[in-house]
């Protein structure tokens, strides 16, 4: 099969999306698949050889965050281009609401569309106010994946329709088989992501951290990701600031490896998550998890039977969990235990699947409509016939 997959953010700019897309291209490509991204990227990001690039991306200001997007003229041009040499089959674009190539492609594109939509954002006046914009677009979508229940509660409030919940997959024997890293090792709790970002919780992790190194003085937290380094520990008393290692952006595998090291995993996003990847990669990994408790965070913790969850936004009461957790070594390999059968159903093996079923459902809806096209001329000319 010819798939064409759109990718709405700037590909070098790590993000749950990007990664997503990513790695169901790879996986696709090793199932046989002729398989092409466009994606935003700036002329001197190194590219995979299935990514084709459609510019420079410009941060815009979208769902809580900043994100990387491309939008104009151009970028319609090499849409449109792109979308002429594929020829694919079935084309899957993400997040089509987002001002981007996503939606460029959709008014573009002529045959099958898959859509998955991953954001999950119950006020967003903005949605609301662009649906006019958006209907032809939306409207040529021949089916609709939402990566949670909450994101198809987004699409459904906003946009109207609905979508088959099809969570974002994982690698989970990647993370399962790497080799923990013996200086991460030995009483640490880990963070990965945007150190910038407050909705990614860090300040929250932040300001428990004391009450932590109270009573366990020999944790270490180990954080990994981009952003300023010395304005994150700017909050803590400077006889603490170095149980803080920052690692920078680390590679997949040193990811892995991370999670397969610490003796605990804390999640304590504020808000705007649809699912949680990192939080499968956790717990494929064998990290026990400590989560804020966002509904899409408890889900994904299957209802928080996986991982332990606590108030979004308390530092005090992350800090009693967190300790709990680390004086707790029994309870720690009871969540690794469930965590290892729970995060089956995120494998690529399984989630590929389904995207696989959706994609040949439409191209056969596809295929029939054009025999029936193709027919229609010839049965004017039958007797009996209208």
């Amino acid at each position: 099969m010819r798939i064409g997959i759109v990718c709405p953010y700037a590909w070098d700019v790590p993000g749950g999306v990007q990664f997503h897309i990513r790695d169901c291209a790879e996986h696709l490509i090793r199932l046989g698949h002729k398989v092409s991204v466009l994606a935003p990227a700036d002329d001197e990001t190194p590219l995979p050889p299935y990514v084709v690039s459609a510019g420079r991306a410009l941060p815009v200001p979208y769902n809580g965050s900043v994100a990387r997007l491309s939008f104009g003229v151009l970028s319609a041009a090499r849409v449109r281009r792109w979308l002429a040499d594929g020829d694919f089959d079935v084309l899957h674009v993400h997040e089509p609401a987002a001002p981007s190539l996503t939606l460029l492609a959709c008014w573009a594109a002529r045959g099958p569309i898959v859509a998955t939509f991953h954001t999950s954002n119950p006020r967003s006046r903005a949605m609301i106010a662009a649906y006019p914009i958006l209907q032809p677009a939306l409207e040529k979508i021949s089916a609709r994946i939402a990566v949670s229940e909450y994101a198809r509660r987004t699409l459904v409030e906003h946009l109207g329709g609905d979508a088959v919940v099809i969570p974002n997959g994982v690698d989970v024997g990647f993370f399962a088989d790497a080799e923990p890293k013996a200086e991460w090792q030995g009483e640490t709790i880990g963070f990965i992501g945007r150190i910038d970002e407050p909705r990614k919780g860090l300040p929250v992790l932040m300001r428990a951290l004391p009450s932590i190194l109270e009573r366990r003085p020999h944790t270490r937290l180990l954080v990994a990701g981009r952003g300023d380094e010395q304005e994150a520990v700017a909050g803590l008393p400077a006889h603490l600031r170095d149980r803080v290692e920052f690692l920078g952006m680390v590679s997949d595998e040193d990811k892995a490896r991370l999670l397969r090291s610490v003796d605990v995993y804390v999640a304590p996003n504020t808000g705007g998550e649809s699912f949680g990847i990192i939080l499968v990669e956790a717990m494929s990994a064998g990290a026990p998890v400590l989560a804020s408790d966002l509904d899409a965070f408890v889900q994904v913790l299957g209802g928080g039977t996986a991982g332990e969850v606590f108030p979004g936004g308390d530092a005090d009461a992350l800090a009693e969990a967190a300790v709990r957790l680390l004086a707790d070594a029994a309870r720690r390999t009871e969540l690794r235990e469930l965590a290892a059968a729970h995060v089956r159903r995120f494998d690529w093996g399984t989630v590929a699947a389904d995207i696989l079923a959706v994609y040949e459902t439409v191209t056969e809806g596809a295929s029939t409509v054009a025999a029936d096209e193709r027919l229609r001329p010839l049965n004017r000319l039958r007797p009996g016939r209208p």
